[in-house]
């Protein structure tokens, strides 16, 4: 325990805790979901998630990985041994991620290219499933598409070069150069869309409150659900990354920071997307209603269809924006895998090196399923059911377990109040442990009862021509195979010793 390794710095470990919730889902998903949702009366709900889940989680799982010193398994391991699987599974999420989250970036790294001279044409869409991913039916894979393979080769050099150099002189140095560039690089395509005509018609629709929004419950699980989705929560990275902060860390403000850090760009992402999509609806002439999409369609179909129209510059600020997409998914990325890894090390005993080869190896391996011609229905639909019912139940069993199982919430307050300037005590800790026992555990009680719902009644896809077949087959299967090796993993036995933690500060909860 006493080597393993540690950030630089205080501000490398935000940085890549920062890093890893700001993603491609805050470009692409926030901006739409907040408009769909109530537009400016969002961030009331919006903010009462952060407060009553989105920070309270991150306290959580920063104390749980700086008390136990280890990966998620090994973490849970030392809380109480009857649940290393949870740890596992979420390792298990973490790894299916990965391995078609590298394709996206994949897919921004080509576009970054393809700015130089607007090689998308005028029929964007076209361009992007004809040409470019020669998209083939729903459950077909077909061929290797070259344009996709030879970029995701790239994304995964960058990535496991990035973590064989390890902690301190691998993630903590690549985020040093991403994040910052990541914001200068936004500020610069806020600043332009800011002053393009129509732009202020777009913040308006975007910022514009629609107040009777607030009594549905959906726009406030909404709410929850992009809280949840956006800080990396849930699936091993912020318990990974805070296992490596040294003894003494401010880990309540740490979580503060990460989590108003990763809002503040969501915010600053809004902003820039609905003033572009605001120059896009006043050039076609019509509303910013018309224009608003979210996901793979905002960033490869909607914004170099925008970027054509642009008055000068067009291969700059194309380059740009594909640029930052290219950034804040490596980041991401890193940390995705960096899980995976983590537990490998502490599971098997093996060499960084060799955990970086074996499991970001596999994963690289698995992502050639998605640079096929089937790879973005595949990947729409593992997306989807990993994340609603990998993250989220995960998340919502993680509260369970730690909250009313193994009633760690007062020691971990404890070890947090020890290391922290700000203390989880008065008003705060009352916050923080109400928000965990009650009100995070309603609401994603509440999601997953109604996704599950939802889910039987309907095929999710069924427009876009997915059978119940395809989406059970890999969305299903897919979500809970995560499950099942998490489980067959915890059945493997640790090195003697390995699980007993020396330091009479970590006693307190072990079962």
């Amino acid at each position: 325990m006493e080597n393993r390794p540690q950030w630089g710095t205080r501000a490398g470990f935000i940085l890549a805790a920062v890093g890893s919730a700001i993603g491609l889902g805050n470009i692409w998903r926030f901006p739409a979901t907040a408009y769909e949702n109530g537009g400016g009366a969002f961030f009331l709900p919006y903010l009462f998630a952060l407060l009553t889940a989105g920070i309270p989680l991150l306290i959580l799982e920063f104390t749980l990985g700086h008390k136990y010193r280890g990966s998620a398994p090994l973490s849970y391991a030392r809380m109480s041994k009857k649940y290393e699987w949870l740890g596992w599974w979420q390792v298990g999420i973490a790894f299916i991620i990965s391995t078609y989250y590298a394709v996206i970036i994949a897919w921004a790294m080509s576009y970054s290219v393809f700015s130089f001279n607007l090689s998308w044409g005028d029929d964007t869409v076209g361009f992007l499933v004809s040409d470019y991913l020669q998209l083939a039916a729903p459950g077909e894979f077909g061929s290797l598409v070259p344009s996709v393979l030879i970029p995701l080769l790239l994304v995964w050099i960058i990535t496991l070069g990035v973590l064989f150099k390890g902690v301190k002189k691998g993630i903590e140095k690549a985020n040093k150069i991403f994040i910052p560039a990541l914001v200068i690089l936004f500020l610069i395509i806020v600043v332009r869309a800011l002053t393009l005509d129509g732009a202020v018609d777009g913040l308006n629709a975007f910022f514009k409150p629609d107040w009777g929004a607030l009594s549905s419950g959906k726009v406030w699980v909404a709410a929850y659900g992009q809280i949840f989705f956006s800080l990396s929560i849930a699936f091993a990275i912020m318990i990974t990354y805070s296992s490596y902060l040294p003894k003494k860390s401010d880990i309540t403000n740490n979580a503060f920071i990460t989590g108003f850090s990763n809002s503040g760009f969501e915010l600053l992402a809004g902003i820039g997307v609905f003033s572009i999509l605001g120059f896009m609806a006043a050039q076609q002439g019509v509303g910013v209603d018309e224009v608003v999409k979210g996901g793979v369609a905002l960033a490869f179909m909607v914004f170099p269809q925008v970027i054509n129209e642009f008055p000068a510059f067009n291969q700059f600020f194309g380059f740009l924006f594909f640029g930052s997409l290219v950034l804040a998914g490596l980041s991401s990325l890193i940390s995705i895998v960096e899980t995976f890894v983590a537990g490998v090390q502490d599971k098997f005993k093996i060499s960084r090196t060799k955990a970086v080869a074996y499991g970001g190896g596999l994963s690289a391996v698995l992502s050639l399923a998605f640079a096929t011609q089937g790879g973005l229905n595949l990947l729409d639909v593992v997306d989807y059911f990993i994340n609603q019912f990998g993250v989220a139940l995960a998340g919502l069993v993680q509260v369970i377990v730690v909250v009313w199982l193994v009633k760690a919430l007062k020691p971990l307050q404890h070890h947090a109040n020890e290391v922290s300037d700000v203390k989880l005590t008065g008003f705060l800790g009352s916050w923080w442990k109400i928000s965990l026992t009650f009100i995070t555990p309603l609401v994603l009680g509440y999601m997953m009862v109604d996704l599950i719902r939802t889910n039987i009644s309907e095929v999710y896809g069924a427009a876009d021509g997915y059978s119940r077949a395809f989406t059970v087959q890999y969305g299903w299967i897919v979500a809970l195979l995560a499950i099942l090796v998490g489980v067959a993993l915890s059945f493997i036995k640790w090195n003697k010793g390995e699980v007993e933690i020396s330091s009479s500060s970590s006693k307190e909860v072990n079962k």
